[in-house]
């Protein structure tokens, strides 16, 4: 699978999966703008991948201005827009519309859903510019892929109680994916829905997650995914051939019954 000459952003890249996504997509050939809020880490990522294959865009991802700023740096530095975004960013909470903390609802629905839209709408917007002419059967845009990729969750398919409010986003997200699939189709862009189950990552303390119910979590259904095997359908949803579509792929770890 090789994704040389591709330009990509991939949002959330400073831990866990973003972080992981941005390795394999490097190691497959790409050149990569990786976005977070700790600039720090995005530094020392970028520094590691190598100032030819990577750059750092700190800020927000629920930030319009940020997001555009990060796909405007892709171009700047790679000489072309983004034909690969990774839509990664985002943050759980524990409980349920009943006992979930409600101080913490508007900023998860602003990163889960309202960020990943505005990311869908300014990519999908360079994307369509980067291919004029209609897209017919033999269309340019068989000549250069072009990517969306939303990392959404199996309890954006499978509602699951211990992290319902969470869940609704993820199915709100999931339906953002499916229309911006059906829209962008015919004009050859492609929308890809991945789905993971329980990931093994710094997701669970930042969401609130009891330690206690995670590690009974781990020795009922471990081992559990890691961010590389996400990574890794990312870059095989990538890497086809631009007339093949992956369009949504759920990652459950085998021992995994529920959600």
């Amino acid at each position: 699978m090789t994704l040389q000459q591709r330009v990509a952003l991939v949002t959330g890249a400073s831990a866990g999966i973003g972080l992981a996504i941005a390795e394999h997509l490097v190691k497959a050939g790409a050149r990569v703008v990786v976005n977070a809020r700790r600039a720090e880490r995005l530094d020392a990522l970028a520094a590691r991948l190598g100032p030819d294959r990577a750059a750092a865009a700190a800020g927000d991802a629920a930030d319009p201005a940020a997001l555009t700023a990060a796909l405007d740096l892709a171009r700047s530095r790679f000489g072309a827009d983004a034909d690969l975004v990774v839509i990664n960013a985002g943050r759980g909470l524990a409980g349920s519309a009943i006992t979930s903390d409600p101080a913490q609802w508007g900023e998860m629905v602003r990163t889960n859903l309202l960020g990943v839209a505005h990311l869908i709408r300014q990519s999908a917007q360079r994307m369509l510019a980067m291919a004029q002419a209609p897209a017919g059967p033999e269309g340019p845009w068989r000549s250069r892929p072009r990517d969306i990729v939303v990392i959404g969750s199996v309890v954006g398919r499978h509602v699951s109680p211990f992290s319902s409010m969470y869940g609704s986003t993820k199915f709100a997200v999931h339906g953002l994916v499916e229309g911006a699939r059906r829209e962008l189709a015919p004009s050859g862009v492609r929308v890809t829905l991945i789905e993971p189950g329980f990931v093994a990552s710094e997701f669970q303390g930042v969401a609130g997650y009891k330690e206690e119910w995670f590690r009974s979590i781990l020795e009922r259904i471990g081992p559990v995914l890691e961010p590389a095997d996400v990574a890794r359908a990312v870059v095989f949803a990538a890497s086809q051939p631009a007339h093949v579509h992956v369009g949504d792929v759920l990652l459950r770890p085998v021992r995994q019954d529920y959600p």
